[in-house]
């Protein structure tokens, strides 16, 4: 019974406790590179030309989808043309066809970067 109860607490404690970590430190290294009188602009980028978020958020889950439609599609040719078992042809299919749509997602992604 208890340990229902601890399980949420405890996944957003390990969360926050990482992020404070990463914030406590980040701020400890750039004290320490002020006090030496490093330059103030290592810490920010220069900000290059990119695509806009919503362009790659659009694409990557318009070929996701097309992804898990196809996998769908490959699940149901191998299960009744194959004789493959239904509890592993559609899981299989479906992941790996959604995996295949977000690799193609990135390579795209990178495309739009370039240009």
């Amino acid at each position: 019974m208890g340990s229902e109860v601890i399980i949420l607490p405890a996944i957003f404690g390990g969360i926050f406790g990482i992020f404070y970590l990463y914030f406590t430190t980040r701020n400890k290294e750039r004290m320490a590179l002020i006090e030496k009188g490093a330059d103030a602009k290592i810490f920010t980028r220069e900000r290059q030309r990119a695509a806009p978020v919503w362009k790659v958020i659009i694409l990557n889950l318009a070929l996701l989808l097309m992804g898990i439609g196809a996998g769908i599609v490959i699940g149901g040719i191998l299960y009744s043309n194959f004789n493959v078992k239904g509890d592993v042809a559609m899981p299989g299919s479906i992941f790996l066809m959604a995996g295949t749509g977000l690799l193609i997602g990135f390579f795209l992604t990178k495309n739009l970067d370039k240009e």
